[in-house]
């Protein structure tokens, strides 16, 4: 198995997934203490050329993080639930979704822009004008990860980030999976998915700008379309910054990205710790086999 393959994951209700080279798998905690393992293998496009192809990975990232994330957080809500006795599932559930991604396109990108053209009879420069906008979509961030942060079901959530931060933390250190010496490591990934959301709120900036100040129709269509576009970009940035977090400005362009954190991770107990490293053994032991696998076939 290759070491230096970067693995990751997300938090989902009670637990955590973590994706590997060829499957991905998520491990909750079921309301009797028990932990439940769901293990799944990756569809191509996760995992072919285009995945490996400079900026066009970015889109495919996004697509696929989307989907595990969903398939996963289904996954992990009825398992919660089961108790209960719910179920949640079906054709409603993704219209659900839909509607919470078009809200999340109008939040963060329609709003800003509609709130900074109240303002334009007081702009004339339109560099100030997009420089604006991005301070008030970030803004709206932070309020917006500031409130969800103060559900409690939200902060076990964030707790479980925190695991699966401190097991890559600490399985990228080389240290053993014991959930002690896990404990020790921080909270913030270079990797993660807030900073790259912050990232791509900052390249927002210079791709609007590139649009400029044009009609209202034009600019909302931009907001839209050019979303894949500043995702492809933030994650080349992202990745970059990860890989060279020894230079010290690339460093300082990176602290923001991981002070962030602070607001979608929350320290985890052993329990969760635990949840997480079953999440990475998993993945990390059918990777083995596919190496090792493969080492026979071209032995014989």
């Amino acid at each position: 198995m290759a070491r230096d393959f970067r693995y990751g994951g997300q938090a989902v209700m009670e637990g955590v997934m973590m994706r590997g080279q060829k499957t991905s798998a998520t491990a909750v905690r079921r309301p009797n203490g028990e932990v439940v393992v769901d293990k799944k293998p990756l569809p191509k496009l996760y995992t072919g050329r285009l995945r490996q192809t400079p900026f066009v990975r970015g889109i495919i990232v996004l697509i696929e993080s989307i989907i595990l994330g969903i398939n996963s957080l289904f996954y992990s809500a009825n398992i919660a639930l089961e108790e209960e006795g719910e179920d949640v599932s079906g054709g409603s559930t993704w219209v659900i979704l839909g509607l919470s991604f078009a809200l999340s396109i109008s939040l963060f990108f329609i709003a800003p822009l509609f709130l900074t053209k109240l303002l334009d009879p007081y702009i004339d420069s339109s560099i100030i004008f997009h420089l604006v906008e991005g301070a008030i979509r970030l803004v709206i961030f932070l309020v917006f990860l500031r409130l969800i942060s103060l559900m409690p079901d939200i902060k076990r959530t964030f707790a479980y980030h925190g695991a699966e931060h401190k097991t890559i933390n600490a399985y990228e250190d080389g240290v053993d999976l014991d959930t002690k010496a896990i404990q020790k490591y921080g909270t913030a990934h270079t990797r993660c998915g807030t900073a790259f959301l912050l990232a791509v709120l900052v390249i927002a900036v210079i791709v609007f700008a590139l649009v400029g100040r044009q009609a209202v129709w034009l600019m909302v269509l931009s907001r839209v379309l050019l979303i894949p576009v500043i995702a492809a970009l933030g994650y080349e940035a992202t990745q970059f910054g990860a890989r060279h977090m020894n230079n010290i400005l690339v460093r300082a362009v990176m602290t923001p990205g991981m002070w962030l954190q602070s607001l979608t991770t929350r320290e985890p107990d052993e329990s969760q710790i635990e949840v997480a490293v079953i999440a990475l053994k998993e993945v990390m032991a059918t990777d083995r086999q596919t190496a090792e696998q493969a080492s026979s076939e071209v032995a014989t």
